[in-house]
């Protein structure tokens, strides 16, 4: 065997390990199924081994081989499926009146017991190096024993009616303990396996759920069972990776493959690193084993540029083995401009806490842009972004998105980073310009651009206040917005903060909070503060006025304001003394219709 050929198999079943957690063997309706080329394990102390190891002859093989691993040449016959397993949950499929082969390993003057359920076990054990080594049977031959065993082979008859069956193996160093075929249970249960026998053989045919099946963004071995979550931009491909099963977890043997995608996009199908396809359907024979010729389909866009969803569809001879869909993002064909803010005259100056987003990003607008199908796209650096010239004013005299605020996440776990963060910079006049950003792309070429009005202002110098009610019930929701107007009678910027405040309004709790001097005004200049009417202690009806002081703005032209607004209990409880009075109307009313009834009957 080539060393080329010993690599590709250990690989087989590494990967046959790491997704599925077991040893399997090829099944076919064959004399001898198990021709998996799988490799038996070292003979071990206290370890119950199954020979699982390829065999294309009609008869079990008990001689062990010289070296290192003396079971190298074991084989069993009809082995259809063995889990790793070598303790005391194993389990086995096999083909009625098959024979496996167990083989353990113990120490000098050790007995080692069997004991199956059903079918026999054959005479004379093997032994590495033809040691000779005592055995007894008991009558039925479902029980053996071999005494002063070291490393040994015996074989179990499959039995030739399907069912389950049970194999244990004890041990036991202390020749008293199993002393003979009647006190074998004495011992220490090191191993049990339980097969099932079949007539036939179920594999061969793939089954997509013993098979594995993931999507991947780079080309190569499959390293996980999870699809891949990462997001692939324009111009790059996404894999589908799988390894094909049958009812065993066994690899199958070539057949025809053949893999289809909607949206008429491109795929290949190949392994490790593959070229783009040139149509919707590709065609192959192979087994779709790991690290065969045939273990991944490649997905490209057909159109560079224009974004991609569709649907991948794998069969073998005819059977449905893996779906999978799958998203390639084009490039940028479109600028969402939003949480646009108004800037101090004559700067570009941002405060964080505008955007207040958790990145300290200290921006004046945020910038998302999108493909054709709205999928989020990001940019390759700052440097993608400019101003439209021809856009800018005395009034906006620059835009610019600075370094480190660029978006670098499509993740809806860190939303935040799904956008960049622009600033303009303001000339000396307060005043609103429509200005254009534009997006040239690195990799295309291809420019895009949004207008968004851009206002520049003055700091806060004078503000005013009111409710939106001017009456409110208790447990209702009131408003207060604060407007705030610059030294020239603007609305102030939303950059400069606003200082503390003191608010006092009877009757009334605020939810928002408030004193806070870094708070900053919406883009139009107000703020909001939302409240509840009524207190912890209760209300009393009635007309209130209240005080709204923002101190740093008072202490230099701004007057403190008054806002005057009336609250109720909405009780529509009637006083006693309403009630009464209604009461003796209704009697008055009664009392003249009798009267009037009596006068009837009297002149009759």
């Amino acid at each position: 065997m080539s060393k080329t050929t010993i690599r590709k198999r250990i690989a087989v079943v590494a990967v046959s390990a790491l997704t599925a957690g077991i040893l399997s063997v090829v099944s076919t309706p064959a004399a001898n199924a198990n021709i998996f080329e799988s490799t038996n394990a070292d003979p071990t102390a206290s370890k119950l081994n199954v020979a699982v190891g390829t065999n294309t002859g009609a008869a079990v093989v008990t001689t062990f081989a010289a070296g290192s691993n003396s079971s190298a040449n074991l084989r069993s016959k009809g082995l259809l499926y063995k889990d790793a397993s070598s303790t005391t949950a194993q389990t086995a499929t096999a083909l009625t009146g098959g024979a496996l082969v167990l083989y353990s390993s113990a120490a000098a003057a050790t007995n080692i017991a069997y004991v199956a359920s059903g079918g026999s076990f054959a005479a004379s054990p093997t032994t590495v190096g033809g040691e000779t080594v005592t055995s007894e049977y008991s009558a039925d031959l479902k029980t053996l024993l071999v005494g002063s065993a070291t490393d040994h082979a015996v074989v179990w008859n499959v039995p030739s009616t399907a069912g389950t069956y049970t194999i244990s193996a004890y041990l036991s160093s202390d020749a008293a303990n199993i002393a003979g075929i009647t006190d074998i249970t004495d011992g220490t249960l090191f191993g049990v396996i339980t097969v099932t026998a079949v007539a036939s053989s179920a594999g061969g045919t793939a089954v997509a759920a013993y098979g594995t099946c993931v999507t991947d963004d780079t080309s190569g071995a499959i390293t996980s069972t999870a699809d891949d979550t990462d997001v692939v931009t324009n111009g790059n491909p996404w894999y589908i990776k799988y390894i094909l099963r049958d009812a065993y977890l066994a690899p199958l043997s070539s057949g025809n493959l053949v893999a289809t995608a909607t949206n008429g996009a491109l795929i290949s199908i190949g392994s490790g690193t593959q070229s783009a396809g040139t149509g919707s359907t590709v065609v192959a024979y192979g087994t779709g084993a790991a690290g065969s010729s045939y273990d991944a389909v490649r997905v490209d866009q057909p159109t560079s540029g224009a974004p991609l969803t569709t649907t991948v569809t794998i069969t073998y001879n005819g059977a449905t083995v893996c779906t999978k869909t799958v998203t390639i993002r084009g490039a940028a064909d479109k600028m969402i401009i939003g949480s646009v803010g108004s800037v101090k005259i004559g700067g570009s100056t941002a405060n964080a806490n505008w955007l207040a987003d958790g990145t300290n990003r200290d921006g004046h607008y945020t910038i998302t842009l999108q493909d054709s199908a709205g999928n989020t796209v990001l940019p390759s650096s700052e440097t993608e972004f400019s101003a439209d010239s021809a856009s800018l004013t005395t009034t906006v005299t620059a835009l610019a998105v600075d370094n480190g605020d660029i978006a670098t996440s499509t993740s809806s776990s860190t939303a935040a980073w799904n956008y960049s963060v622009g600033k303009f910079t303001c000339g000396p006049v307060a005043g609103t310009s429509k200005v254009t950003l534009k997006h040239t792309s690195a990799s295309t070429g291809k420019i895009i651009t949004a207008a968004f009005d851009a206002r520049c202002a003055g700091n806060a110098y004078t503000y005013t206040a009111s409710f939106d009610k001017a009456s409110y019930t208790q447990g209702e929701i009131a408003t207060l917005t604060v407007k705030f107007l610059d030294s020239k009678g603007n609305a102030a910027n939303s950059q400069t903060a606003l200082g503390a405040s003191e608010m006092i309004l009877p009757m009334m709790t605020f939810v928002s909070a408030t004193g806070a001097a870094s708070a900053l005004a919406k883009a139009d200049g107000t703020k909001a503060y939302t409240l509840t009417v009524g207190t912890t202690s209760g209300m009393t009806a009635g007309t209130y006025s209240g005080i709204i002081d923002f101190t740093g703005l008072t202490a230099v032209a701004a007057t403190k304001q008054t806002v005057t607004y009336k609250v109720g209990t909405g009780s529509t409880d009637v006083a006693f003394t309403e009630v009464l009075k209604s009461v003796v109307a209704l009697i008055a009313s009664i009392n003249k219709q009798i009267q009037a009834l009596q006068k009837l009957i009297l002149k009759r």
